[in-house]
């Protein structure tokens, strides 16, 4: 069910600091539950998204994601609960990049934006001024009388963007947005997204923890349909996970330490895992038992040939919560 509530708020709080973006939220999800026969792929899901954020949606192939998207777009019908929108009228105020590129074949990219902005009842003048905007903005101008079928993958990607956010919608939904996009095509659509969050409410799916810590104000970290949790990804980073990685590169492979060596890190560090050459160590606060740790292996007789020393990520935080690997 979809329903609108003109006088929802939500608790401040979470955001990063020094932002001025409004606590108020804008999509309330409430015990959001989707069932596909005996498949259950959203299980009493609730959160607020909050107007001119961006949310990520983190988890990996078949959590769910999508499936919420639909939801919240209306293409799909919630088994249970429902999801609120504030302020009134939904209409032509939601934006949508779908995970699989849509577009008009044999429609130029200028034709099937103007085409899009009519129907949603802009004035054919307006949707050709805001289709050249777009088009430059993405970088597609030199392409805006090229048939879309004509498109390499990543340009067909920027080009759904663009239809996404033809009739400037206040809330956009993008379902990995980065998909399929060349390294520079994704540095363009990285920074395009980060821009509109000053005006708009920008939903974003992604297995990618990389775009997610790069671009979202909060992340929501779901897996079999669940919502494990909600927090900024500095947070996120800072409270929860192993903390600090660091990585020794052996002079010769091991399989094992030695006992008394490996005692002797326990005692230092949280975790430890030897992968041939490579010794991973994992702990809050490393870097002040890193003399401890070298005294360890040199007494030990393991020559160091590398040391490298990393934060915690999202993907240590997404491991530490679910014990698999993001894209598992």
């Amino acid at each position: 069910m979809i329903t609108f509530d003109k006088t929802a708020r939500s608790t401040p709080g979470g955001r990063k600091a020094g932002e001025s973006r409004s606590a108020e939220h804008v999509i309330r999800l409430e015990n959001l539950t989707k069932d596909y026969d005996r498949l259950r792929a959203v299980d009493d899901l609730s959160l607020e998204i909050r107007g001119g954020e961006i949310l990520g949606f983190l988890g990996p192939n078949g959590a769910g994601k999508t499936t919420t998207i639909n939801m919240i777009c209306g293409t799909a019908r919630p088994s249970a609960g429902q999801v609120r929108f504030s302020g009134g009228d939904l209409k032509g105020h939601l934006g949508l990049c779908p995970q699989e590129n849509v577009y008009w074949p044999k429609l130029t990219c200028t034709e099937q934006l103007v085409f899009m902005g009519e129907m949603y009842g802009m004035p054919r003048r307006r949707a050709q001024k805001r289709a050249a905007e777009l088009l430059e903005r993405l970088g597609l101008s030199e392409k805006a009388r090229v048939l879309a079928a004509r498109l390499s993958g990543g340009m067909k990607r920027r080009l759904n963007l663009c239809l996404g956010l033809i009739h400037d919608p206040k809330i956009l939904i993008l379902d990995e947005p980065e998909a399929g996009l060349d390294p520079q095509s994704r540095i363009l659509v990285r920074e395009f997204i980060r821009s509109l969050a000053k005006q708009k409410t920008v939903v974003l799916t992604t297995h990618n923890m990389d775009e997610a810590d790069r671009l979202s104000d909060r992340v929501a970290i779901i897996d079999r349909g669940r919502l494990l949790l909600l927090e900024t990804p500095a947070n996120l980073k800072r409270s929860i996970g192993e903390g600090d990685i660091l990585e020794i590169t052996l002079r010769n492979p091991a399989k094992h330490l030695p006992q008394t060596a490996a005692e002797a890190l326990s005692a230092l560090t949280r975790r430890i895992q030897v992968r041939d050459k490579t010794l991973i160590l994992k702990s809050k606060d490393m870097i002040q038992s890193l003399p401890a740790i070298t005294q360890v292996l040199e007494k030990a007789g393991l020559g160091i040939a590398g040391i490298t020393m990393r934060e915690n990520t999202l993907e240590d935080v997404f491991i530490h919560l679910t014990g698999k690997n993001l894209r598992e």
